[in-house]
């Protein structure tokens, strides 16, 4: 795995996983009556999963957008060569 493999992963893992549960979890007390148990972070941990891995790894993906609209492909490279000729 490479390095940067791994920084994706932990992003997954911390910004993804972790905050989607606790995002979560806080709505649910909100909008519920539900007292805090296992079982509720359990149903929260569940259903925040597949949505981390969506945005995460999924949307994130340097390439995603580039193969959802081709097109963007060119701005993109003339946006980075400004930036390279400004650095």
């Amino acid at each position: 795995m490479t390095h940067r493999q791994k920084i994706r992963l932990l992003e997954f893992l911390i910004i993804g996983v972790v905050m989607g549960t606790v995002e979560d979890l806080i709505a649910v007390m909100f909008a519920t009556d539900a007292q805090f148990s296992w079982r509720i972070l359990i149903v929260v941990f569940l259903v925040a999963l597949p949505f981390a891995f969506i945005s995460e790894i999924v949307v994130d993906h340097p390439n995603f957008w580039k193969r959802i609209w081709p097109e963007i492909k060119e701005e993109a490279k003339e946006i980075e060569e400004k930036i390279d000729k400004a650095i």
